[in-house]
Parts: structure tokens; sequence; C-alpha cells
């Protein structure tokens, strides 16, 4: 299973799974028995039988913070090709995001996904956009058939940390 999705990872790029801050995550209009976890955790994202499903429409806002500062290259969004996503809207350091408020910013970035990038294909985004990343909103908008329901099987995200300057390691050089 890991050296079929490692070799999907695009050359210099990171899975930037270990970087989520995991207890802010958080995902609306989402269903209560398919959540986020089953489509972003390691494990659960690669079990086709679990997905995240939206409630009372079609559309899903995802809110991932980050750890640490990350540059954000590209991302993977695996579905079902008729409920899978496929306006998909990407926001950078945008936070506290709500469905009233969702358009009244411009995207740094916005894909429409096709059957073939469905398949788990990552997708790369304007990476000049994406390069002091602290956090990441993702609105999917609709899906590709128009169905009340929006399913995603996994979603990666890829791309490298930003190296920040050791403040601790410089004061020792003048210690000396």
């Amino acid at each position: 299973m890991s050296a079929e999705s490692s070799s999907q990872i695009p050359k210099g790029q990171v899975d930037l799974l270990d970087f989520i801050d995991w207890s802010g995550v958080q995902c609306l209009n989402q269903s209560s028995t398919h959540s986020l976890p089953n489509a972003l955790k390691q494990g659960y994202r690669e079990d086709a039988g679990l997905n995240l499903e939206s409630d009372a429409d079609e559309q899903l806002l995802i809110y991932i913070p980050f750890n640490q500062v990350i540059k954000l290259h590209s991302f993977a969004i695996k579905g079902p090709e008729e409920e899978g996503p496929k306006t998909v809207k990407f926001f950078s350091n945008k936070e506290h995001m709500c469905f009233s408020n969702v358009n009244d910013f411009p995207p740094s970035d916005t894909a429409e996904l096709t059957e073939e990038n469905l398949k788990g294909n990552p997708v790369v985004l304007k990476y000049v956009k994406f390069q002091n990343v602290r956090s990441l909103t993702i609105f999917i908008e609709d899906n590709q058939s128009g169905a009340e329901v929006t399913k995603v099987q996994k979603i990666a995200l890829y791309g490298s940390t930003v190296e920040t300057t050791d403040m601790k390691g410089l004061k020792k050089i003048e210690d000396h």
C-alpha cells in the first residue's frame, strides 16, 4: 500500500500529513457518521470503504491548520465518479471561514477536478500563492454530477516545510 501511495507524491515534495495540527482541524457540513478523518487520516484514507460525506447539501468546508509553516505544492483528492468533488477552492491563511462568507474572499487557487483527478492523481497548485501557509481552508463547492451528497475517499496534501531560523542555535554561536 505505501509503495503505491509514495510513488504518487510529486518529486521533491512530502506528504504533509505529519504537519497537520489535528486539534484544530474542522469540517463544516460533514455527515456525523462519515466525517473528515475518514478522508484525511493515515490508514483511514487508504480504506476505500471509508468516506467523508456532506450532510445537508453537497458543499464541504474544511479547515486544516499546520503545526509549522509549510509550502503547499499540490494535492490529491480521491472520490467516486459521480459524487466526487468537482469545484475545489483553496484559501491560504484564512481563518474562521464559513458558508456565509466563503464567497467574500478570492481563493488562492481553484481546481476543477476531472474523473482522472479523482483517481488520486496529484494536482499542482499555483505554488507562488502557497509559500507561507499556516492554515489551509478547502471549500468543496460542488460534485461531478450535481448529487445531493459529496463523497471524498482521500485528501492528501503535498509540499515542504519552510525552514525557520533556530534562534537558540544562533545564541549558542554568540556565546563562543
